[in-house]
């Protein structure tokens, strides 16, 4: 387990067995994602869009845009 201190201006460094697992270089991205109340997940934002392309398997069924977009705007006015 790897730890680390915070600076005063709130930056960490990220030790390189970590940054060597997450396969990170100097540039990338990383997202903080809450797990649980006061419990985050460090998440590595090195893949791009289209690597995920194929990653659940063949859509079952085409939507398009405007259905997406209406179905969403649904599902927010039921959750006002």
């Amino acid at each position: 387990m790897s730890c680390v201190r915070l600076t005063s201006k709130g930056q960490i460094t990220i030790p390189v067995n970590v940054r060597r697992d997450l396969n990170l270089s100097t540039g990338d991205r990383v997202e903080f994602v809450q797990v649980a109340p006061g419990r985050y997940e460090l998440v590595a934002l090195t893949r791009e869009v289209g690597d995920l392309k194929g990653m659940f398997g063949p859509a079952k069924k085409r939507v398009s845009v405007e259905d997406m977009n209406a179905t969403i705007a649904a599902r927010g006015a039921k959750a006002s």
